[in-house]
């Protein structure tokens, strides 16, 4: 693979503000740059305003820049997602970075719900999600990232993810979480680290009490040899964290915890996006 010169970088950024009005939300200012845009807002379920994030190259390579700046006005309610996985695709040694920043104001709903993420081997990876709230903000969110192709039988043993999820509230940290995963280290197969397991992911839900907690845990299974699931109340903040062999399982599982969850936090049963049934 021949190195990447800075003219085959993409830098791609989206800029995205929703506002709420009498009826429903709406998109009140949108701003791209490069290959990262939106479809119309859907409203499958009436006020919430649907948003697919498109990214047509259809991959990420080593070099290229996506940034993704999204506010949620006061009251107002936004889903966010993708109409299929992000794949990021094996580098000579450039990193290819992934900056979300994510602005949530009183009274607002964000649920960021995006497809996996694939690393291929030897893909440099820095993911960045930065998440802040405003005091009776409301989250629902997920990430999940698949390490290799388990499909194809190809791993990731060269590669590198440096990934930080943040979600801050009035200038304080309610839930940080950082992590490097080297595909020539031991963390992959370590059982202090993935465990030989593909594909990891993230659920968070704020705010949450013990009555969500113990709904999960009553209900979600433990685990087995195929996968595995915790879930801990870190103060207001419910974190889900799986481990699974490939990506669909966890965001089958992840899907369920969404319809669970998010009737008890805004009185409002889960729609399913209608890309996710293409």
């Amino acid at each position: 693979m021949s190195a990447v010169t800075p003219l085959s970088r993409w830098h791609a950024r989206l800029e995205l503000e929703f506002a709420r009005r009498p009826d429903k939300t709406v998109i009140q200012h949108r701003k791209h740059h490069g290959p990262l845009i939106i479809q119309k807002p859907f409203y499958p379920e009436g006020e919430t305003c649907h948003v697919y994030l498109i990214h047509p190259p259809g991959g990420v390579v080593g070099g290229d820049r996506i940034d993704l700046s999204v506010e949620v006005g006061e009251q107002a309610h936004a889903l966010i997602t993708t109409p299929a996985a992000n794949k990021f695709y094996r580098s000579a040694g450039a990193q290819a970075d992934v900056m979300q920043s994510f602005t949530v104001q009183a009274g607002a709903v964000l649920e960021w719900l995006p497809q996996e993420n694939i690393l291929f081997d030897d893909s440099r990876v820095n993911l960045h999600t930065h998440i802040d709230l405003a005091a009776d903000a409301s989250l629902l969110s997920w990430e999940v990232q698949c390490l290799g192709r388990p499909a194809s039988q190809e791993g990731f043993h060269r590669g590198r993810l440096r990934q930080r999820f943040e979600v801050w509230q009035q200038d304080k940290p309610l839930w940080i979480d950082r992590s490097t995963i080297d595909g020539t280290g031991t963390m992959a197969e370590a059982q202090w680290g993935l465990a030989g397991y593909a594909a990891l992911g993230t659920f968070i839900l704020f705010p949450a009490g013990q009555a969500e907690l113990e709904m999960i845990r009553q209900t979600m299974v433990r685990g087995n040899e195929d996968f595995r699931f915790s879930v801990s109340l870190l103060g207001e903040v419910l974190v889900c964290r799986c481990l699974a062999h490939q990506a669909e399982p966890m965001r089958e599982v992840f899907i369920d915890i969404w319809r669970r969850l998010r009737p008890e936090l805004i009185n409002r049963p889960a729609v399913i996006p209608r890309i996710w049934n293409t």
